[in-house]
């Protein structure tokens, strides 16, 4: 899918906080198509162009309808947001999932996210305009969310899926050392440590073992390994040209 080819529709979207939020959600993650059924009088203000931010000219571009009817009229695939639950709302998509649809589509095809009014969240009439639903789910407690904060979890999640997503990659899970190289290391520690009278003599594993845990948690690689030991190797070096110095004529 071309980023292009998907349209957010905000249906009487009733405060120009949330609509410029809206277009900069949209801006930080590639899209531009903005429709706004019947918004409210103050939806181009200065309180929206300041939350848009560098995001107003999509505001600005955006296209206004007095129902939803007319906004879908060259769209092919709608997906409509909602929190409910009913008889006739079933067969919900995660974000996740309707991402991955929304991806596979064809580059010609047109897709909207129909998105509700702020307290109330899309009419029954206009759910059964969109061909598939999305749900956030959230917690039970307060499962309301922001317009503009669904908004950009539905769109992260394209985004994330799209030609846009794949410049993008997780770090590559590293090669640990093995258990053999970890213990000749923390042998050699233990007795540089022991050398220059960093380890108490009658218990020089209790400091070692909270070495034992930092080192253990982060995960050591073979070259983490070689650039510690090449520390206690220098230090063997330092404390021997210390004890040469100290030695008496």
């Amino acid at each position: 899918m071309k980023p292009e080819n998907l349209t957010i529709i905000l249906v009487e979207p009733q405060g120009p906080l949330n609509i410029g939020s809206v277009c900069r959600s949209m801006m930080n993650f590639g899209f531009s198509r903005l429709r706004l059924v019947n918004p409210c009088q103050e939806y181009a203000s200065l309180d929206a162009k300041k939350m848009a931010m560098g995001a107003f000219s999509i505001l600005e571009q955006a296209e206004r309808f007095d129902d939803l009817p007319a906004a879908l009229h060259d769209i092919q695939i709608a997906f409509g947001t909602t929190r409910r639950f009913g008889k006739y709302r079933k067969n919900f998509c995660t974000p996740a999932t309707a991402a991955t649809q929304i991806n596979g589509s064809d580059d010609g095809v047109t897709i909207a996210l129909v998105m509700g009014t702020e307290d109330s969240g899309l009419a029954t009439k206009d759910l059964e305009l969109c061909q598939h639903f999305i749900t956030i789910p959230t917690h039970k407690d307060y499962p309301s969310m922001n317009l503009s904060h669904s908004l950009s979890i539905l769109v992260y999640e394209i985004a994330m899926g799209s030609d846009a997503g794949k410049r993008f990659h997780d770090p590559i899970p590293q090669r640990l050392a093995p258990g053999k190289e970890i213990e000749h290391m923390f042998a050699h520690m233990r007795k540089t440590l022991q050398d220059i009278d960093f380890l108490d003599p009658q218990n020089p594993d209790h400091i070692l073992r909270t070495f034992r845990r930092l080192f253990g948690s982060a995960g050591l690689t073979p070259r983490d390994i070689k650039i510690i030991r090449g520390l206690m190797s220098r230090i063997d070096w330092t404390e021997s040209q210390r004890r040469k110095t100290a030695k008496p004529d």
